[in-house]
């Protein structure tokens, strides 16, 4: 009798323990799997069931909700709401609301740092990357990076931040701890998004009126490569990349190309388009599971999301999502 109470104390302090742990911001309870969409006209995010690929959520959120970011080491998803000027936080497991940062005027893109505790945003009204302390919401420090900001990567080791100017055509690199412009990095036409590789030392660019994507070495801060979009059956005109993303074992980068409806799939050491798969209307945000097998398309124009098997480059399935489905994270 008396091991029994034992055993039941242990299985309550354990448990007692497990509940504690989800709560303590930094601790990860089990991932959800489930796929995340921001719907800009809804000001909600949908959530889908991975396997079927139904809606089984609509979450409502702040105003015109973009992007999309899952909090490091927790179960707190970040999304930018550009008509609040804040981010909203929400709780993935309750998939409620838990706070709001203030960002500034017309966020659009961030990156969150990896211990959590910075945010850099781009505010495109202001024509400023904005770096933020995610604890407090004080804005650290405002850098002038011309009109219309967008796409933002932090560094791998978090002293560096990129931003896209889309008017500008360049890259500007920015020093976090200081906020000092290290320098500008010509690239493509009206830069949009950034994908960086696993080990850091490339940073891609989607070029959106190029249709091409430049490559720059993050060491020497280059642009080494120009990977041109010239797709079979495509104009080239409707060729405007946007979402950018590398599978997990950085050998494909895969490019969503708005208004041609189609997915590329790139070989990223030979900097070639080996595949282009057919997606919805002016493909844009891009998401995928954590083994690299399925890649979720946000269809800006026809409102839905697009699966695609990677493995077999083929759309198998397209749900409605709200109107003007932006960024997609996979909860796993």
């Amino acid at each position: 009798m008396r091991s029994r109470v034992i055993r039941m104390g242990l299985a309550a302090a354990a448990a007692a323990a497990a509940a504690a742990a989800a709560m303590v911001p930094g601790v990860a309870s089990a991932a959800t799997g489930l796929v995340w969409v921001s719907s800009e006209k809804d000001h909600a995010l949908a959530v889908l069931d991975p396997q079927t690929l139904a809606v089984v959520a609509s979450v409502p959120t702040c105003k015109r909700p973009r992007h999309l970011q899952r909090a490091p080491g927790g179960r707190q998803l970040w999304v930018a709401c550009s008509d609040s000027g804040a981010a909203d936080v929400i709780d993935l497991d309750s998939r409620r609301s838990v706070r709001r940062v203030p960002l500034g005027a017309d966020p659009e893109v961030f990156d969150l740092s990896a211990d959590g505790r910075t945010a850099c945003v781009s505010n495109e009204e202001d024509g400023e990357l904005a770096i933020i302390d995610t604890g407090s919401g004080r804005k650290l420090r405002a850098v002038d990076v011309g009109p219309e900001p967008e796409g933002v990567q932090l560094s791998r080791d978090g002293a560096r931040v990129f931003v896209t100017s889309e008017v500008a055509n360049a890259v500007q690199v920015i020093e976090v701890a200081s906020g000092r412009l290290l320098k500008s990095i010509p690239v493509g036409q009206r830069p949009r998004r950034f994908a960086l590789s696993p080990d850091g030392r490339e940073l891609w660019v989607s070029n959106e009126l190029g249709a091409s994507l430049s490559v720059i070495d993050t060491i020497t801060l280059a642009v080494t490569h120009t990977v041109a979009l010239q797709l079979p059956g495509l104009r080239a005109s409707d060729v405007t990349p946007v979402g950018l993303l590398f599978a997990p074992d950085g050998r494909t980068v895969f490019a969503a190309l708005g208004r041609a409806n189609h997915v590329a799939f790139i070989d990223a050491a030979r900097r070639q388009v080996t595949k282009q798969v057919l997606v919805g209307k002016r493909a844009w945000g891009l998401g995928i599971s954590r083994d690299g097998a399925r890649l979720y398309v946000a269809n800006g124009l026809s409102d839905d999301l697009t699966l695609v098997d990677v493995a077999a480059a083929k759309a198998l399935k397209t749900v409605a999502v709200g109107r003007v489905p932006h960024s997609v994270v996979v909860d796993d």
